[in-house]
Formats: structure tokens, C-alpha cells, sequence
């Protein structure tokens, strides 16, 4: 077995990606703290070909060098905007008919594997604070919870995992399925 060279990889320009088809899912971030985090989700979110990002709060905002670190670039394909507040993005949202989905450990959360989203639906996937989560005040004008089965001690993953594991989910039941 060979590993491909970057001329095989068939990779799009910055103009096609943003003229090519995305999946209906807009990633809401919730004061994440750390710029590479922002920028390692910002590649993430390019390689699912997520509609958009919306940073909140305290997450960092490009053009910065700690965010382009992990980013690779992915702050120029991906579209995004910031929100002082992740209520008022959430709000916004809900006007627009998207399903609110925090990621989260809480009561009454779907895991992960049980859960079907619909083709003909919009998603907003709110991630949260790597220590406090999803702010306690967004939780409560969400429309469903999801959680991540883990099986080990910890019962935490680094947001950025968090983030791949959902949208490669949300990705391979929407388009792959």
C-alpha cells in the first residue's frame, strides 16, 4: 500500500468549497477558550463541509496566528461570524428552524448512536467551555441534548474530539447513510 500524494488527494480550491454543497449543520462555539481548539474545529468543520461556525463570547476570532496554527487555512473556506452571546445566536437560529442540539453530558441526553437526524433538517451543534460546557442559561432553550458514549475513567473528551466525533456522526448518517 501506497499513501496518496497531495495531486491525488483531489482536493478542492477555497472558491469551489465555498460554491460546493454543505451539510446542514452549523457549529455553535460557546466560549471555548482555546485558539487552537477554535482553529483545529474551524479545519474540522472544513473537512465535514459544515454550512458555518459561530464564535461566542470569549472564543478567539481569526485572523490570529494561534487560531491559523491548527486552522492550516480553514479560517479562509469556512464561513463564520461572531455573537457576543450564545443565547442571541441560539435565538437567531430558532427563528431560522434550526434544531438546537447542545453536546453535553446531561439529564435526559440522547447518545450519540441512538440518535437519527433528518435529511430535511437544519442542525445548530452548540460546543461548549473545556471546563464549564455548555453555558447553563443555553441549555435551557435548547431542543435536544446529545452525548457521547464513553466507557472509560475520565467521562470528558477535549472539545475538539468532541466536535469530530459528532460531525463525522452527523456527516456519515446524512450523506453516507
Amino acid at each position: 500500500m501506497q499513501k496518496l500524494k497531495l495531486e491525488e488527494l483531489n482536493r478542492l480550491s477555497v472558491a469551489d468549497f465555498k460554491e460546493h454543497a454543505k451539510l446542514n449543520v452549523t457549529v455553535i462555539l460557546d466560549n471555548v477558550r482555546s485558539l487552537h481548539n477554535v482553529g483545529s474545529i474551524f479545519r474540522t468543520c472544513d473537512g465535514f463541509a459544515v454550512e458555518n461556525i459561530i464564535l461566542c463570547g470569549i472564543t478567539g476570532q481569526p485572523p490570529h496566528r494561534e487560531i491559523e496554527k491548527t486552522a492550516l487555512g480553514a479560517t479562509q473556506s469556512v464561513e463564520w461570524k461572531y455573537a457576543n452571546h450564545t443565547l442571541d445566536a441560539v435565538q437567531q437560529l430558532k427563528t431560522e428552524g434550526y434544531q438546537i442540539i447542545a453536546i453535553e453530558q446531561a439529564h435526559q441526553s440522547i447518545m450519540l448512536n441512538t440518535y437519527q437526524p433528518q435529511k430535511n433538517e437544519r442542525y445548530a451543534l452548540i460546543f461548549g467551555n473545556e471546563v464549564n460546557g455548555v453555558d447553563e442559561q443555553v441549555m435551557q432553550h435548547i431542543d435536544a441534548c446529545i452525548e457521547i458514549p464513553q466507557f472509560g475513567t475520565k467521562h470528558s473528551f477535549n472539545v475538539v474530539v468532541s466536535a469530530g466525533i459528532v460531525l463525522w456522526d452527523f456527516y456519515s448518517k446524512l450523506t453516507l447513510a
